[in-house]
């Protein structure tokens, strides 16, 4: 059991691909502001090595749009460092790019699609209320 816990919540209108995307995009964020989730590398029976994984499960929940905004404003609300991905970052096509149009919206007017954060496991659940398990 761990102290903390990593969700990613999606916009659940997302089509197949983006959920994916802005789920890759959401866990590379956590994984950067905190290096220490990662393991040491895998090694399969043959001696192949892989690519290190998360020591800690991530839970991927959906919201609809409302519930997305009062997520975001909760975690906002209590200092929360996510990630975030919102609708427009769909039309670029770089982290510059991404940035550039991020940094155009203030939160009350971000169409956020995706948020994934971790911190404490009771705060966590409190942040994320009114999101389900994603289908």
């Amino acid at each position: 059991m761990f102290d903390t816990k990593i969700a990613i919540v999606l916009r659940e209108d997302l089509a197949p691909w983006q959920a994916l995307n802005v789920t890759a995009f959401l866990a590379a964020g956590i994984t950067a502001q905190h290096p220490e989730i990662i393991g040491e590398p895998y090694i399969d029976g043959a001696g192949n090595r892989f690519s290190s994984l998360s020591v800690q499960p991530v839970i991927v929940l959906a919201a609809d749009a409302e519930a997305m905004r009062s997520i975001h404003r909760r975690a906002l609300e209590r200092g929360i460092v996510t990630s975030a991905y919102i609708e427009e970052m769909f039309a670029t096509g770089h982290d510059a790019a991404n940035r550039e149009v991020f940094a155009q919206f203030a939160p009350e007017d971000a169409r956020v699609v995706g948020i994934g954060l971790r911190a404490e496991r009771k705060l966590v659940d409190k942040v994320a209320k009114g999101a389900r398990m994603h289908p």
